[in-house]
């Protein structure tokens, strides 16, 4: 999986509005001023997450854009699959499975790619733009904040940990 520079602003501006969540809509200015990110690139982005119904725009003299739903109902596996496509370096899940089943010369080669987009989609549709800000004051990356998030993450590969043995012996 690899998300592009377009995938990358995209994130960052909905963790911008994620962070000023309760202040109503924010500028696209000032989302670009706060987080360095070029406006007219931006403006194409955000129009694209609109589209998606992720964001919505609010016009006049307080407007600009705000998040449509509660930022811990928007996974960031939403985000990448919108603006960058599958999670899977080839291609979606399904399209794994049918190149495991067609070339049994390569099924191994194959099916360690599914496991790692598998792994990545697990790790992606389990943290939502609130965990990225939770405990974070504005503009930020607190402690805590990463704190939570290795913690989450370690979980998750102490889990994965004790399941890959027997994977690799094929006892699965």
């Amino acid at each position: 999986m690899k998300i592009s520079q377009k995938g990358l602003y995209a994130l960052q501006a909905m963790m911008a509005l994620t962070r000023r969540y309760n202040q109503g809509a924010i500028r696209i200015r000032d989302i670009a001023y706060e987080d360095n990110l070029p406006e007219k690139f931006l403006e194409l982005i955000l129009l694209e997450l609109k589209n998606a119904r992720m964001v919505e725009s609010v016009r006049g003299a307080k407007g600009g854009y705000r998040l449509r739903r509660p930022p811990a109902e928007i996974p960031l596996s939403e985000i990448i699959r919108l603006i960058d496509g599958p999670l899977a370096p080839f291609g979606d899940a399904e399209q794994l499975r049918v190149l495991i089943d067609r070339d049994p010369d390569h099924s191994a080669l194959y099916k360690v790619f599914l496991e790692v987009r598998d792994a990545a989609a697990r790790i992606l549709e389990n943290t939502t733009l609130a965990d990225l800000i939770a405990d974070a004051p504005a503009g930020s990356g607190s402690k805590a904040g990463k704190k939570s998030i290795r913690k989450k993450i370690s979980k998750k590969k102490k889990a994965e940990l004790t399941v890959l043995p027997m994977l690799m012996r094929g006892e699965a």
